[in-house]
């Protein structure tokens, strides 16, 4: 970067504003439902504010002006942006598991966010108190949620309902009015509903019973049970793969989906490896080749609710596992661990 500062403002403002990474890469992801746009919205953030520095003046912390900066940085990439949805979010019937599933490349869908991006590639583990801290109010449903929300609604309810800015710190960084923040908010808060209450549960809140549930989910598909896959599943758990425009919903449809359309067959066709994303437990699922290298398939993120699964999002993106650190490729004795 290009700049003016001082050895010692160069000095300041990476003290005052590293530490803020994090947090604001979760801030952009809830604003724009896309990880790879949130890191190169945060990079924009820092490069706007190291410029600015020099004119910062203190009236408000340096947090409230880095997450005006991203706001306003973010606002500004949804201009002319459709939203991005689940399949669950299209307003249609649950998918018919016998009909062939049918990619939709014509819109951008929600994206997964692998903890491992907000936290840093290269700071692994992180304090897991930091990290809940961090990916606080990220889960899939609260910001599938969000995404049906104007972009104004979304960033009034994301600064005063997750990061607690008041409503006249909301108006300032927004440049607007106090009575506006309040109309947008209440108008946001009436249309996600339920949105968080009914966002799965981080991995930092997880029982025991919970993770053996996890695990076991994890087992089955590794020994291609499908009743077993199903067994931990929520009467009404919904299953849906971004790109395929469809979900399905209820253990039945799940396992005549995977069943007939995986092109797993039998055990060990597939691998499991844990990770965290959106604050959730995940794994990457891989599929076994022809010559017995497994490669990836899908980032499957879990919904667990109430000691069961309720949900599953499986994300078939090479950047989502590159984003969680995960290899494309696992040799052919790998096992797995929990």
């Amino acid at each position: 970067m290009s700049t003016t500062l001082s050895p010692q403002q160069e000095r300041e403002f990476e003290e005052l504003t590293a530490p803020l990474r994090g947090e604001l890469i979760a801030h952009c992801y809830r604003m724009l439902g896309s990880a790879g746009e949130a890191e190169d919205l945060v990079q924009e953030t820092y490069l706007r504010a190291w410029r600015a520095f020099d004119r910062f003046e203190g009236r408000s912390s340096v947090r409230t002006w880095m997450y005006t900066i991203a706001t306003n940085s973010c606002l500004t990439a949804l201009k002319g942006q459709s939203r991005r949805p689940l399949p669950s979010g299209l307003g249609q019937p649950p998918g018919d598991p016998g009909v062939p599933v049918v990619e939709d490349r014509s819109r951008d869908w929600l994206e997964p966010l692998p903890d491992r991006v907000v936290w840093g590639r290269d700071v692994v583990p992180v304090d897991p108190a930091q990290a809940a801290v961090e990916t606080e109010d990220t889960q899939l449903a609260f910001v599938a949620a969000l995404q049906d929300l104007p972009p104004l609604q979304r960033a009034v309810l994301v600064l005063r309902d997750v990061l607690q800015l008041s409503a006249a710190e909301t108006a300032q960084a927004l440049e607007t009015t106090v009575a506006a923040v309040n109309s947008a908010l209440q108008r946001s808060r009436a249309t996600i509903g339920d949105g968080l209450e009914r966002a799965g549960r981080r991995v930092s809140e997880l029982s025991h019973a919970e993770r053996e549930v996890f695990a076991a989910f994890c087992d089955a598909f590794e020994r291609y049970d499908v009743p077993a896959v199903v067994g931990v599943m929520t009467e009404q758990a919904v299953w849906q793969m971004p790109p395929y425009d469809r979900y399905y919903l209820g253990p039945d449809d799940i396992a005549a989906l995977i069943g007939g359309q995986c092109p797993a067959t039998g055990p060990s066709d597939l691998r499991m490896v844990p990770t965290v994303a959106n604050g959730q437990p995940a794994a990457g699922m891989y599929l076994r080749g022809e010559d017995g290298t497994y490669e990836a398939f899908q980032l499957c993120v879990v919904d667990l609710r109430d000691g069961q699964v309720s949900g599953v999002v499986g994300f078939f993106s090479a950047d989502a596992f590159r984003r969680a650190g995960l290899p494309l490729v696992l040799g052919q004795d790998t096992t797995r661990t929990h």
